[in-house]
């Protein structure tokens, strides 16, 4: 069934300030709004969020529909990547600055997932993005060989700990959308597909799909859509290039992300091929929102923002509610298309 994507929505995660209008989800509610956006995907736990920070589950949620009501925007997504994060993280990572929350262990963080699925839910948004968490990103180059049985254990274990918070969001009627990423056990189709045979193909298992991962990847990020579309639930409009180089692959020569071969792009200034992404998700009934991630290693936040919005609603694909020929096609009876194909009966 076609399906008229929504947007634009704005991931507000990369304009949070210190102080001033823009630390308050009301203040960055009210700036995405007049920038042309329809809805925010919301960090909802984030402790930057000065308005939020501290309150209840139950206040936070009459705070975000405050917000929403007096802004005119809808919630298009609640995001819990930390969280996510945090349910699965190799010691080389537990030390790292934004890993506070890894340190109180994964029980922790399903809680904070359990709390966003329940926000989520209670504002009708429906879909939480996250991060799977991963063990073995530290292998993910296979020298020295690892162990027998090391990626199967992982896997088994990352099951386990999440499959408890897929039945919690399919009693709520949540999605929780994997987004696929680098350092994260889930980074692209095959890993999640493992995934999903050990979750026995959870209904609530869902895609959220960021096609500047897949590019730095060298991915066919236009075909994934037409392989897992029917898991894509939420949709990460952010951009990428690669730029091949005689003394750096995709790995980066741990330089600066100005620097690096591959590095991600305010949307319409990278590679990704968006009038293709945005055909194929409308060909294929996408019913979700389009959703700005701003990260540009190059252009300024601001003209990001604003011309992140002007692009998604410019791409925006209203689809047709009838064959263009529909008029020409007419109708005959089985008799007639019988004699008129020279079939007989």
């Amino acid at each position: 069934m076609l399906t008229t994507l929504r947007g634009p929505s704005l991931f507000i995660a990369q304009f949070i300030e210190a102080s001033g209008p823009r630390a308050t989800a009301a203040g960055l509610a009210e700036w995405a709004a007049g920038l042309g956006f329809k809805a925010l995907q919301v960090p909802a736990l984030d402790p930057r969020l000065q308005d939020l920070r501290d309150l209840s589950e139950a206040d936070a949620i009459r705070r975000l529909e405050t917000v929403s009501r007096d802004s005119g925007l809808e919630v298009s997504e609640i995001a819990a990547h930390r969280a996510g994060q945090a349910m699965a993280v190799h010691p080389a990572y537990e030390a790292l600055p934004g890993m506070e929350r890894a340190k109180a262990g994964p029980e922790a963080a399903a809680r904070d997932v359990a709390r966003a699925i329940r926000i989520a839910a209670a504002l009708g948004a429906g879909r939480v993005a996250v991060f799977s968490g991963g063990f073995l990103w530290p292998y993910i180059y296979p020298y020295p060989p690892i162990p027998e049985r090391m990626v199967e254990r992982a896997f088994d274990e990352l099951a386990r700990r999440w499959r408890p918070l897929l039945d919690a969001a399919d009693a709520a009627g949540v999605d929780l959308c994997f987004e696929l990423h680098p350092g994260q056990d889930l980074h692209d189709g095959v890993t999640f597909e493992r995934f999903l045979a050990l979750v026995d193909a959870a209904p609530r298992a869902r895609i959220l799909y960021d096609p500047s991962h897949m590019l730095l990847q060298h991915m066919d990020y236009l075909g994934f859509i037409d392989r897992y579309h029917a898991r894509i639930a939420a949709f990460h409009v952010k951009d990428a290039e690669f730029r091949p180089s005689a003394s750096s692959g995709v790995y980066g020569g741990h330089q600066g992300w100005l620097d690096r071969p591959g590095r991600f792009r305010s949307v319409g200034d990278g590679q990704v091929d968006f009038r293709g992404v945005f055909d194929r998700l409308a060909q294929h009934g996408y019913d979700g929102w389009a959703t700005l991630e701003w990260e540009c290693c190059l252009k300024n936040a601001e003209d990001g923002a604003a011309e992140g919005s002007r692009f998604i609603a410019g791409h925006i694909i209203r689809v047709t509610e009838r064959a263009f020929d529909q008029s020409l096609r007419g109708t005959l009876a089985d008799e007639a298309i019988d004699e008129t194909l020279g079939i007989r009966r």
